[in-house]
């Protein structure tokens, strides 16, 4: 090849590169997590979501089905730990049936942007039976290969 050549196929994968640092994705696997026994029987479905991160806004869409009854709301929320319950941070728009999307951008803080990247955000989708959180899911950056 010539010099200008690998010249820019080296600008075209640096900037590829440069992209994708400056959005980094992650993604969450929405599943059932029943807050006690009784609920067991009201709690159902499954879904997944991605969201990407460009400077402080977050950005989330997914998808979501399986559900005894309609969704009401979705909240973006900052747990302490993973796996413990946390706090709502910021509204998601949904379909309020029993399959349907998840969406919504949400500015985050500094705090917000590292509890992101240390897995401290969560989705957590409510539905008529379940007021309590129906569906949930961690949003996680992807193993690296």
């Amino acid at each position: 090849m010539t010099r200008p050549v690998v010249s820019a196929l080296l600008g075209t994968v640096a900037v590829s590169v440069m992209l994708h640092a400056q959005a980094p994705q992650y993604r969450a696997r929405l599943s059932m997590v029943p807050i006690d026994v009784a609920m067991q029987a009201t709690v159902a479905g499954s879904g997944t979501a991605a969201a990407t991160l460009k400077g402080s806004t977050l950005t989330i869409n997914g998808t979501f089905a399986g559900l005894k009854t309609a969704a009401t709301v979705a909240h973006l929320l900052r747990s302490p730990k993973t796996g413990m319950r946390g706090t709502p941070i910021g509204d998601l728009t949904v379909t309020t049936a029993t399959s349907g999307t998840i969406s919504g951008s949400i500015e985050l803080t500094r705090p917000q942007i590292e509890d992101l990247a240390a897995g401290r955000l969560y989705i957590q989708l409510h539905s008529e039976k379940a007021p309590d959180g129906n569906l949930w899911g961690w949003l996680l950056a992807p193993e690296k290969k």
